[in-house]
């Protein structure tokens, strides 16, 4: 049976993958996104499928959508992440845009809602991997305002899920390090690696779990969505070296920065009980599925939610 679905930020990476994914089985779907990361055309208005070009951040605009399009599930994937120091725009976004759509949709009845939560939430863990009830202590814009986002939604009566996100890849990734050596190194460029370490999920087991979470019948609350394993910058980096049939050289190592985390590895134990679920992609498959996407498509805008680096050291 179909369903209307509104998926807001749906010319991003996650939302872009969901309507293309949806869209085959049929569903309704309205996409909301103010391109100001994701791209136009990849979803091109349809049968079945309505763009709308303007910002959560506009309360007009939402409520007219809702009311318009009368939507029995919401994907709330829109954020704004591209400018650190930008602190308004991700407050209009993150904060006030998930007010907007919590409200709108609470008035209009929607049955479900599932909100994309950034990993960032906890801040800098004191346990790996981080746990579902890990405290939450963002200290970063775009951390910071994207739990205040999330606090709303969850506080309120509507039926809500949560994830807490790792790095999920796949078609039109355009953040982070896979894309940033792919794009550095085809052009013989120079790299360096961050000391960091971060949990990387392939698309088709994310696509996996929201399929699950779109049944009425899944449960609602807090979940962690991860292959609970992490694996270092510098391990990416190798990676992405390998499939280019590149001799990997020596390269810097940047120690962490201010606004960075060492480590950021999800527990996903919790949700792969609750809705018997488990990646099935391991790291070496996601990197390699990633990079021949890149290889058929190519790369264009490259953002980071991270300010400038350290200088990185031999």
């Amino acid at each position: 049976m179909s369903k209307r679905i509104l998926i807001t930020g749906g010319a991003g990476c996650l939302g872009s993958n969901l309507i293309e994914h949806l869209y085959s089985n049929g569903h309704i779907i309205c996409a909301v996104d103010n391109f100001a990361t994701g791209k136009k055309e990849v979803i091109p208005e349809q049968d079945r499928l309505q763009v709308i070009e303007g910002s959560v951040a506009d309360d007009v605009l939402v409520n007219h959508v809702f009311k318009d399009f009368k939507p029995d599930y919401v994907i709330h994937s829109a954020a704004a992440y591209k400018d650190p120091m930008d602190w308004s725009e991700d407050s209009r976004t993150n904060v006030i845009g998930s007010i907007n759509v919590a409200k709108a949709a609470l008035e209009n009845g929607v049955q479900r809602l599932i909100n994309f939560q950034t990993a960032l939430c906890y801040g800098r863990p004191t346990s790996i991997p981080i746990p579902i009830d890990h405290p939450t202590k963002p200290f970063t814009s775009y951390g910071i305002s994207k739990t205040a986002g999330e606090a709303y939604f969850m506080n309120s009566e509507l039926p809500t899920i949560s994830l807490r996100l790792a790095n999920i890849c796949g078609p039109r990734l355009a953040i982070g390090p896979i894309p940033t050596f792919y794009k550095r190194l085809k052009a013989g460029q120079d790299c360096f690696c961050s000391e960091s370490v971060r949990d990387f999920l392939d698309m088709s087991d994310f696509i996996n779990l929201i399929d699950l979470a779109l049944d009425e019948n899944s449960p609602l609350g807090l979940f962690n969505v991860s292959t609970g394993v992490g694996h270092s910058i510098h391990d990416v980096f190798c990676a992405v070296c390998n499939y280019l049939e590149i001799e990997t050289p020596e390269v810097p190592i940047a120690p962490i920065g201010s606004d960075d985390i060492a480590e950021v590895v999800l527990d996903p134990a919790e949700t792969e009980v609750a809705f018997n679920w488990k990646a099935k992609f391991d790291f070496q498959s996601t990197i390699q599925n990633q990079l021949r996407w890149y290889d058929k498509f190519g790369i264009n805008d490259i953002f980071s939610h991270l300010a400038v680096p350290a200088k990185a050291k031999n």
